[in-house]
């Protein structure tokens, strides 16, 4: 396991720093709502490291 990563958080409080800007906001348009963007994208990570499509 990498350091500074738990089991649950795939990643890295430095690495997420990197793409946090880079991801859009909360606008209020229609879809599927999410109340943290981390937890997105870190189930977006899950997804293709398990390979479950």
């Amino acid at each position: 396991m990498l350091p500074g990563v738990s089991r649950f958080q795939l990643l890295s409080d430095d690495r997420w720093a990197l793409i946090e800007d880079l991801l859009p906001v909360r606008t209020g348009k229609q879809g599927r709502p999410f109340s943290d963007a981390r937890s997105m994208v870190e189930g977006i990570i899950y997804r293709y490291r398990c390979g479950i499509a």
